[in-house]
């Protein structure tokens, strides 16, 4: 799933991502992210955006938490400032990534959880 509310940035991610993927969900809010991961449990990765309207991605990512465990959350935003990368670890997420996003950095990333 991807949780972005920028048109742009998503429309980037989906290009990323679409080589591998079978299915691609896309949410543009914080509480559409908690939902759509609520009512599709097979979702396995999840690139969640810290700066979303009604609820941000550290709150979402908690929320999702409470219910699946195992799902790959991956923080991205555009403010890479100290200490973003840890408050997004505490939060749930498995991995931190800033943007602008490269390519290679985001699939390798990606690889590195999904390796099978």
């Amino acid at each position: 799933m991807i949780a972005e509310d920028d048109d742009i940035s998503e429309m980037l991610i989906d290009l990323t991502v679409k080589k591998f993927s079978k299915e691609i969900i896309k949410a543009t809010t914080g509480i559409e992210a908690v939902e759509t991961c609520r009512q599709n449990p097979d979702i396995d990765l999840v690139l969640m955006d810290i700066r979303m309207p009604e609820m941000d991605g550290y709150k979402a990512t908690r929320q999702i938490r409470k219910f699946n465990k195992d799902v790959v959350i991956i923080a991205q935003t555009a403010y890479g400032l100290t200490g973003y990368r840890e408050k997004a670890i505490e939060a749930g997420c498995n991995d931190y990534i800033s943007k602008p996003i490269k390519k290679e950095k985001l699939l390798g990333m990606i690889y590195n959880y999904f390796k099978e």
